[in-house]
């Protein structure tokens, strides 16, 4: 659930951690590789798609999959402590439920509904940067709202609620209400379109540059439906671009993650640095430094705060998503929100079978969905990308 204020202190400070610039060294390496060891084609080259082997197949697959169950793993475990007291050192984070909803354990909550629709939708076949697609997403919200929605960020259900009841074109609708409520605040940087936008790097995975653009635009403009602040999209497209990377990937370690630092390069030029500088902070603190975590710059550092400092081990290195997602629920505050955004990540670039089978039996949620429902969305999306 997304928190509102928009927080404007300055939060540019570099990273001092032993390693951070080896790691930042070995990602810009990194870039000049694409997915599966092919070279990115240069601006406005294409070229043919490389053809998978039945085993790379699977592995990505199984990564996309892990995406969707991750995120909404993330949100099930930090449900419980959402908004509450920080846990302590010898507290192990639990799906036991409670929370906004109140939820039944291993339920996920608005986090994941919402990423749902957008799968829902993207499962269909249309391409989630066109007008069409984002019309039935803004339909698709706005029926939530009005029949499934457990609890709703402050930010999204004023947007949600007015282009409900402005009626007519819903994609028209729920733009006007977004731009409006911006107006009205100038506090539409929450967290709520960062939360649900893991699914949106799973769209385009075919492809090189192009495919990447178009995940890049498709965040922008689907974080827009309701999040009309830049910072906002710009998060969404680190994300997204990060989710997609990461299910593509042939690198080991945390190299895995580089897809978020490369993603900066995809943001308009005069907020790079500020970026660049947001995500260094991240690395030198820990996840419980990034609260209120309502804000969407703060959500995205824990976030990668959790995923940064979790160590991996090279005895069992799929542990690194267990560990990670428990570290983004001990950041506190918004738990399920960052534990959301974090499995999201952790799900692409581990796999669905890193994600502990005990979480996967127990997730479950809005629309009448398991782990095998989510997987089955996520099949459909590479399927319908094919």
């Amino acid at each position: 659930m997304e928190g509102d204020p928009r927080m404007t202190e300055d939060r540019s400070q570099t990273s001092n951690e032993p390693g951070a610039e080896t790691f930042a060294a070995a990602m810009l390496a990194a870039r000049l590789s694409g997915p599966l060891g092919i070279t990115v084609n240069p601006p406005g080259e294409r070229r043919p798609a490389p053809v998978l082997t039945a085993a790379q197949a699977a592995v990505q697959a199984d990564r996309a999959a892990g995406a969707l169950i991750g995120a909404a793993c993330g949100d099930a475990l930090g449900v419980p402590y959402e908004f509450g007291r920080p846990l302590g050192e010898d507290e192990v984070p639990e799906m036991h439920g409670g929370g906004l909803g109140p939820y039944a354990p291993g339920e996920y909550s608005d986090d994941t509904q919402m990423q749902v629709v957008i799968a829902q939708v993207a499962a269909s076949g249309l391409a989630l940067d066109s007008e069409q697609a984002q019309r039935r997403i803004a339909e698709g919200f706005i029926a939530w709202l009005a029949g499934g929605a457990s609890d709703v960020g402050v930010q999204t259900r004023a947007v949600l609620a007015s282009a409900r009841k402005a009626g007519g074109d819903p994609l028209a609708a729920i733009r006007d209400a977004a731009r409006g409520v911006h107006e009205r605040t100038r506090r539409s940087a929450g967290n709520g379109s960062l939360m649900r936008t893991g699914v949106v790097g799973l769209a385009f995975l075919d492809g090189g540059v192009e495919a990447l653009h178009r995940t890049r635009d498709a965040a922008r403009s689907i974080s827009g439906l309701t999040h009309f602040d830049d910072l906002a999209a710009d998060a969404c497209v680190l994300w997204s671009v990060g989710v997609r990377q990461a299910v593509l990937h042939t690198t080991p370690g945390l190299w895995r993650f580089h897809g978020v630092r490369d993603a900066v390069f995809h943001l308009p030029a005069e907020r790079r640095a500020q970026w660049t500088a947001w995500l260094d902070e991240a690395e030198a603190k820990p996840p419980h430094a990034f609260q209120p975590n309502g804000f969407v710059v703060t959500a995205l550092q824990a976030a990668w705060s959790a995923i940064w400092h979790t160590k991996i081990s090279p005895d069992d290195p799929e542990a690194h998503f267990r560990l990670a997602l428990k570290a983004a629920v001990r950041a506190g505050d918004d738990t399920d929100t960052v534990a959301a955004i974090a499995g999201a990540l952790l799900g692409a670039a581990w796999g669905r079978t890193a994600i502990p089978g005990e979480w996967q039996h127990a997730v479950h949620g809005w629309p009448g969905l398991n782990a095998d429902g989510l997987a089955d969305l996520t099949n459909r999306i590479t399927l319908a990308g094919d």
